[in-house]
């Protein structure tokens, strides 16, 4: 019987569930506003991009910085982590081409490789970038992300510790000072609004805003507790990895992280239009990815479509509400096209990977759907009807 969760978050959510009036968001999307005219967060944030950021003022922001870091003779000036997906691609290649500077890109690894993630990835790389793949112990990494999974609700959480932590061990060992993430995620599809006015976060930050307000050592010592980890693998240096640097060394080595979000407006669909031209990009060839209309969002890895699923449990938005939301911000469909969709595809099982899934993280199909349970009887979102769960707010 499970009986244990480290997600933080549920405490913060409201027991009553609004949606907003512009998008399809709840107000169940952890550290998500609304102002008193029932508007989310991101969608208030779409507004301002469009009304009152002064981009070109940001640009120059820009150029002033790169101007700062730019390499004279050809060496690696900036650190640029991702997957070869359609963000991370557009930014490594708008730092190279647009702004000359010399980008050395990482990544760190999904759990397990779809076709079209590698070949991507690896087009990307064949378009002219040198990109240093992070691979953790598989035995580890298995057993973190089985932990992840019940403790969390979201098994894909030891990636989100290397997506964030890799670029700055990277940066670190080869003393590069500048990092370049993508987009801030938590502005722009809603969340924290921190750092709205400002590029760049605090790997102080993280534990909030990325891990559910429980970081790498909390699922450590439960690990340590109930048998799963040894005590040679949780002193392993692959968990250091987990970690970002420590705070004297990034320090010292005055290393710092930019969104490419803040100096640009950000819009994916523009991005992915950029990268299928420069980067060999190109979308999923079975279609559309489950549980959603998109086919060239989130394609690298396996375990992506768990990942959304698990936030159907705990929030009642899956992956069709992401892009939904995404593509309303930015004009591209209208709420009633988004509520359509979101109905049609939120919540479709990602079957394709389900066994490949579970043999991964070495758990039965009985433990997966406890593990779903647990996680619906904690939700604002889900009740039971005649013995049958059932989304009690639906979007409208």
């Amino acid at each position: 019987m499970l009986t244990l969760s480290l997600d933080g978050q549920f405490d913060e959510l409201p027991n009553e569930v609004v949606f907003c009036k512009n998008c399809v968001v709840s107000n169940q999307r952890p550290r998500t506003r609304f102002d008193e005219n029932g508007i989310c967060s991101a969608c208030l944030w779409a507004l301002k991009k469009d009304q009152v950021v002064d981009w070109d003022l940001r640009a120059k922001e820009l150029e002033d910085l790169c101007d700062r870091h730019r390499s004279s003779g050809g060496e690696f000036d900036c650190i640029v982590p991702g997957s070869g997906g359609k963000d991370s691609a557009y930014t490594a290649h708008q730092l190279k081409v647009r702004y000359g500077m010399h980008p050395l890109c990482v990544t760190w690894a999904p759990f397990e490789y779809t076709d079209i993630g590698q070949q991507n990835l690896n087009s990307f790389v064949n378009s002219g970038f040198t990109n240093i793949l992070g691979q953790p112990d598989g035995v580890i990494h298995r057993k973190m992300t089985r932990l992840a999974f019940e403790l969390k609700g979201d098994a894909w959480e030891p990636f989100a510790y290397g997506q964030k932590a890799w670029a700055y061990h990277i940066a670190n060992k080869f003393n590069v000072k500048l990092i370049f993430y993508g987009e801030n995620g938590e502005l722009e599809y809603g969340g924290s609004e921190k750092y709205m006015n400002a590029p760049k976060e605090s790997p102080e930050d993280w534990e909030r805003h990325y891990y559910k307000s429980a970081g790498v050592d909390s699922l450590i010592q439960v690990g340590l507790e109930r048998g799963i980890l040894s005590k040679e693998e949780a002193d392993s240096p692959t968990m250091d990895l987990y970690r970002p640097p420590p705070p004297a060394d990034i320090s010292e080595k005055e290393l710092e992280m930019h969104w490419y979000s803040y100096y640009n407006k950000w819009t994916p669909q523009e991005n992915f239009y950029y990268v299928a031209k420069h980067t060999g990009f190109q979308t999923n060839p079975e279609g559309r990815s489950e549980g959603t209309y998109t086919k060239h969002v989130s394609l690298d890895d396996k375990a992506d479509g768990f990942h959304f699923y698990l936030s159907y449990m705990k929030f009642g938005m899956c992956r069709a509400s992401r892009d939904v939301q995404t593509d309303i911000r930015r004009h591209h469909i209208t709420r009633d096209e988004g509520v359509a969709l979101v109905n049609r595809y939120d919540g479709e099982f990602p079957n394709r990977h389900f066994k490949w899934f579970l043999e991964y993280m070495d758990v039965s199909e009985e433990y997966f759907w406890a593990v779903m349970d647990f996680y619906r009887e904690k939700s604002n979102v889900w009740g039971k009807e005649d013995g049958e769960w059932v989304m009690k707010h639906p979007v409208r």
